[in-house]
């Protein structure tokens, strides 16, 4: 497995905590709670969508270790915490919640950080073993298998939708191999390293913005691409009713095939 031994010194510190944070928090909910509780609908989220018990122990930590640190945080159950700093953490706390929940070891804490609006670096850690993947915009120890053409690549997908279902049917055929590991997180570092050649949201609209602001910079410094499939500018909002289509590929060429795909 491909990932940052070490974290390195020049990385936010804020985005740093975050992640230890997140990851101490996980463990401690998996010891306490049942799979049940931890999957237990507590609230709902600032995006709109059903929070699990497991999703606020962590973000809470989050926010503690992050807001502590100086920074703001805009998280997916939280939304938008706003210490007047210039510098925000868009964070998804625990994504792969499910997963998380019932003990399937494919969770992830991802973090971006943002200045002035401005993704600058990124920070995803597996919840499950700590194995880390962090890089800025201008420095990566990863690169991407470089695949320009989906008959040749291994894609990982998004569960089909009724919306989307034709979308996600050309993508599939197209592709020489699928995945569906339910944590875009984890796809977009796998797509960094050069273990997955994409990962797509085909057309169903179900990203967030921090489902995907760590993979523009993770994917983006390794040499990849990350667009939304209709086109939409991937940028920092604090508007968590914005969705996206994303497409994370290893390189510019292979991510405008698979849109095409998508659109049909």
């Amino acid at each position: 497995m491909i990932y940052t031994k070490t974290i390195p010194a020049e990385a936010n510190q804020a985005l740093v905590a975050a992640a230890d944070a997140a990851v101490s928090a996980y463990r401690d909910a998996v010891l306490t709670h049942s799979p049940d509780k931890l999957a237990a609908i507590a609230m709902d989220g600032a995006d709109g969508t059903p929070t699990m018990f497991i999703d606020v122990l962590v973000e809470d930590a989050i926010i503690d270790a992050a807001t502590a640190a100086g920074v703001n945080v805009l998280s997916e159950e939280r939304g938008w915490v706003d210490v007047g700093s210039a510098v925000t953490l868009v964070v998804d706390p625990v994504d792969g919640s499910a997963n998380a929940a019932a003990g399937v070891p494919l969770s992830c804490f991802s973090a971006a950080v943002a200045i002035d609006g401005e993704f600058t670096e990124a920070l995803t850690a597996w919840l499950h073993t700590d194995q880390r993947w962090w890089a800025s915009r201008n420095r990566s120890e990863f690169t991407t298998s470089g695949r320009r053409s989906a008959r040749e690549a291994a894609v990982s997908v998004l569960r089909p939708h009724a919306r989307n279902r034709d979308s996600w049917t050309r993508v599939a055929d197209a592709a020489k191999r699928i995945r569906i590991l339910s944590c875009s997180t984890i796809d977009a570092a796998f797509v960094a390293t050069g273990a997955v050649d994409a990962f797509v949201d085909a057309g169903s609209d179900t990203h967030r913005l921090m489902d995907i602001a760590a993979a523009t910079v993770l994917v983006g410094a390794s040499g990849g691409a990350v667009i939304d499939a209709f086109d939409r500018p991937i940028e920092f909002d604090t508007d968590l009713t914005r969705r996206w289509s994303g497409i994370v590929a290893a390189t510019p060429e292979l991510a405008a095939e698979l849109r095409d795909l998508i659109r049909g």
